[in-house]
């Protein structure tokens, strides 16, 4: 997502919010956001987290393992 990006139409949701979504840990939204691979905006002290964001990186994730084994 680009700093460009408009988002005067994003829905944001909360760090507790994403890691319920995604069943992981706050900590682990707030690494994912540390780190850059899941865009978020600060506002004072939390963050959000963009709705598109979020959808994104699932469709992105891999799972390890062999893909299309019998």
């Amino acid at each position: 997502m680009s700093a460009e990006q408009n988002f005067s139409n994003a829905k944001f949701l909360t760090v507790a919010e994403v890691a319920e979504v995604m069943r992981v840990s706050k900590m682990t939204v707030y690494r994912l956001v540390h780190s850059g691979e899941m865009p978020a905006v600060r506002f004072g002290r939390s963050y959000r987290v963009p709705e598109t964001a979020v959808d994104q990186y699932l469709k992105g994730a891999v799972v390890d393992g062999h893909a299309g084994t019998a």
